[in-house]
C-alpha cells in the first residue's frame, strides 16, 4: 500500500473521532503543532527513526515529548510507532488539516508581501479570495519577501494570484520581447 493510501486512512479514522467528539479545531492545532516538531527538528525524527531503540522506549519519547497533546493524537502518533510507521506522521498531520479544513471550509493561502499583513488587511484578503475559491474563509501564512518591490501574490492550492510589482514587470517583460 503507498504511503499515502497510509496517511490517508490514519487521517481520516481520527478526523472521524475528532468530529465525533467535537474536537476537530483542537486536534488539527495539535497536529499542527507535531508537524512542526518532528519537521522542524531532525533530530527528533532520526530518533523515532532509530533501529537501536526499542519501540516501548520510541513511544516513552513520544509520550513525554506530547504530555499535554490530546489523548486521540497521542494515540495515533502511538499506534504509527507501533506499525513501524514513524515517517508517516507529518503526512498523516497533512492529510487531517485537509480533512478539517474541507470540513470547516477553510482554504490554506501562501501570501508573499514586501512587509507583514495587519489584521485588517488579513480579514480583507480572506473575505475577497475565499469567495473565489468557494470556501468560506482563508488560513493566511503570510512570508515577507522583499524582492516583490510592492503588491502582493497569492497561492491558493494550486492557484497563483500575482498582483506584485515583480510580477507585472516580468510580464510587460515577456510581452515586450514577443
Amino acid at each position: 500500500m503507498s504511503s499515502s493510501m497510509v496517511a490517508k486512512r490514519y487521517a481520516l479514522a481520527l478526523f472521524r473521532i475528532a468530529k465525533e467528539q467535537q474536537l476537530l479545531g483542537v486536534i488539527e492545532e495539535e497536529l499542527r503543532v507535531v508537524k512542526e516538531v518532528v519537521g522542524y527538528n531532525p533530530e527528533f525524527k532520526a530518533l523515532l527513526k532509530s533501529s537501536k531503540l526499542s519501540l516501548d522506549k520510541k513511544k516513552e519519547i513520544l509520550t513525554q515529548a506530547f504530555a499535554t497533546i490530546n489523548v486521540y493524537v497521542l494515540n495515533t502518533l502511538l499506534i504509527l510507532i507501533d506499525r513501524h510507521r514513524e515517517d508517516q506522521i507529518i503526512d498523516v498531520a497533512n492529510e487531517f488539516i485537509q480533512l478539517a479544513n474541507d470540513e470547516m471550509g477553510i482554504a490554506e493561502a501562501e501570501v508573499h508581501s514586501t512587509r507583514a499583513l495587519t489584521d485588517a488587511e488579513r480579514d480583507g484578503l480572506s473575505a475577497v479570495f475565499a469567495a473565489k475559491v468557494g470556501k468560506k474563509s482563508l488560513r493566511i501564512e503570510n512570508i515577507v519577501d522583499s524582492n516583490l518591490l510592492g503588491g502582493l501574490r497569492l497561492r491558493i492550492g494550486n492557484r497563483i494570484y500575482d498582483g506584485s510589482l515583480r510580477g507585472k514587470l516580468d510580464r510587460l517583460e515577456r510581452k515586450l520581447l514577443t
